[in-house]
């Protein structure tokens, strides 16, 4: 055995090791511990549990969260209320944690769906999530006597634990949220959330439905956090609007920041610490204290961007343990090998006043490698937009294999068939050449929650280029360390991963060497013609689109001036006229 490959099997059971030490460690601290810590060390695990949300939102999805702490009170009055309401029994118990749990998740669907809306910003997503816990703390002093306005709950019946048993159930509950937050994140899923954290628009174009998982994952950390709630209210028999305020939010963001952000273990560290260190010198120093913290954070975020875990990490070496999956060719998908692809008749865009395409109208066949040229302004790559986003274009039709897109969004238009590649090669900069792939099937094969699998099946159009292009032995390497060919290259592979039967490259050669673009010719001719693959590709090079075009499309200030064979284009004086003018302008 090489030494190289010792290192992921020896890691294979190291996080079952750290889940049952760290449940060992929590069934064991009670006796090591005064009364008074055990108390403090309640609420801050508790705390702990929704710092991970925090970290699964924010550092591994980039969904920015300060709603957090309020899912966590919603879950705690939950209790409060009906304890205070009908007295506590088993029966009612449930019934608060069925009722907390279902209110923070159908709070977090709507919060969800005002956040995560099409074209949302981080900063909009940010804000409402910010807003919410300042509406649930104004309900909450709008509920009177029932919520306890201002003063919260307190001596309602609880569960006859003792303190040492809460403490138990609130640290094996945190175990066990981080037991399970590390299985997702080092799952075929998790790298699919880094993928949307990275870059959601190359997600959005591979199919993956980007708003829908992101409700999806801030619904369940509410359900986490909710959970976390009732315990916190049974621990305490004391609940106030001061638990769920956007103040307390931003103490979860901030102790997964000084923790260490995507890293699980670092929030947990972050949010303890903070509380407990808080709860202990807080009396003593109440003004100091926050100003000490606030300093400490200040110089965490500039000397260590990684957080104070980043101290034990040793750098990047470690993120990614396990081996390098292999590839293998996927069945080969059924499409026809003839008739029409692609329908394009009366396509108009504006831009408020200003029209960038004025009727344009083409059609292309399966087989097909047509070519838009036209000077630049000509609205080529609008045009682009217009073919594989329904919401792009302001009036006309786009058909997709006899199917019209209608309004649809990009991943809806990725399952009609189409693949876009951009100008720019947009890749997954901080994952690997493996994961961008693995990602790029997610629509075809459902990622795993709690493994990666081994084998990364590809058909065999995306497995000619991976080879052809070198990528097959670069499988391990982060595509930040790509060449620009590399990376072009290996998202040509990523679109035709999802099995299109339309492809569209926008300046697929941009920035190639001369042995390169001869390379690319040579694998979309070869697309084309073994795979039946109609392929619209914009592109400026002439002498490359007349090595490999079969037909070429003209666009001129929006609208088609020549649709016709290559040779057609190449002698047209209306053409020669058109980039003659452009060159002179």
């Amino acid at each position: 055995m090489r030494d190289g490959d010792k290192g992921p099997k020896a890691r294979s059971w190291l996080p079952a090791a750290l889940t049952l030490a760290g449940a060992a460690a929590v069934l064991a601290a009670p006796w090591a511990l005064d009364t008074y810590s055990v108390n403090i060390l309640t609420r801050s695990l508790l705390l702990a549990v929704a710092a991970v949300t925090v970290d699964l939102l924010w550092g591994y999805t980039g969904i920015l969260s300060f709603a957090q702490a309020a899912f966590l009170a919603i879950g705690a009055y939950a209790l409060a209320l009906v304890s205070t309401s009908l007295g506590y029994s088993a029966g009612t118990g449930l019934l608060a944690l069925l009722l907390g749990t279902a209110a923070a998740g159908l709070a977090a669907l709507l919060v969800g769906w005002l956040a995560f809306s099409y074209g949302a910003s981080p900063l909009y997503v940010s804000t409402i999530t910010l807003v919410f816990p300042i509406v649930l703390v104004q309900l909450i002093f709008a509920g009177g006597n029932t919520t306890g306005s201002s003063s919260g709950l307190s001596g309602f019946d609880v569960p006859e634990l003792d303190t040492e048993s809460w403490f138990r159930v609130a640290g094996l509950l945190l175990v066990a949220v981080a037991a399970g937050a590390a299985t997702l994140v080092r799952s075929d899923f998790g790298r699919l959330l880094v993928a949307m954290r990275e870059n959601e628009v190359r997600c959005q174009y591979l199919g993956i439905p980007t708003a829908r998982l992101k409700v999806l994952l801030f619904t369940a950390c509410a359900l986490v956090c909710a959970a976390a709630g009732w315990v916190y209210a049974g621990a305490t028999a004391v609940v106030s609007p001061e638990l769920g305020n956007f103040v307390s939010g931003t103490e979860l963001v901030i102790a997964t920041a000084l923790g260490g952000r995507a890293t699980v273990a670092g929030p947990i560290l972050g949010a303890v610490g903070i509380d407990a260190i808080s709860n202990y010198l807080g009396g003593a120093l109440p003004f100091l204290w926050a100003l000490i913290v606030g300093l400490v954070f200040v110089v965490v975020i500039v000397a260590l961007p990684g957080g104070l875990l980043s101290l034990l990490r040793f750098g990047r070496a470690a993120r990614r343990p396990g081996p390098v999956p292999h590839l293998v060719e996927a069945p080969a998908a059924v499409r026809p090998r003839d008739g029409l692809v692609l329908r394009v008749e009366a396509l108009n865009k504006r831009f408020g006043s200003l029209q960038v395409l004025h009727g344009v109208a083409f059609a292309a066949q399966a087989g097909d490698l047509l070519s838009l040229i036209g000077p630049n302004g000509a609205g080529k790559t609008t045009l682009m937009r217009c073919i594989a986003d329904g919401r792009e274009r302001s009036a006309g039709l786009v058909e997709v294999g006899g199917r019209s897109i209608g309004r649809l969004p990009p991943h809806r238009c990725t399952a009609l068939g189409v693949g876009r590649k951009f100008q720019t090669a947009s890749v997954f900069e901080t994952m690997t050449v493996a994961e961008c792939l693995r990602v790029a099937r997610s629509r075809i094969e459902r990622p795993s929650l709690f493994r990666r699998t081994p084998a990364i099946a590809l058909p065999g159009s995306a497995l000619e280029v991976v080879r052809a292009t070198g990528l097959s032995d670069r499988l391990g390497v982060e595509t930040r360390h790509l060449s620009h060919g590399e990376k072009q290259s290996l998202e040509l592979a990523m679109v035709l991963a999802l099995e299109p039967t339309l492809l569209l490259l926008d300046e697929p050669t941009a920035g190639l060497t001369k042995p390169e673009r001869r390379r690319i010719g040579t694998l979309l001719a070869d697309l084309a013609r073994r795979h039946r693959l109609c392929i619209v590709l914009v592109e400026h090079d002439l002498d490359f689109v007349r090595s490999i075009s079969s037909r070429v499309v003209v666009l001129h200030q929006g609208r088609v001036v020549l649709d016709g064979a290559v040779e057609e284009a190449v002698q047209s004086d209306t053409v020669r006229t058109i980039y003659a003018g452009a060159a002179h302008v």
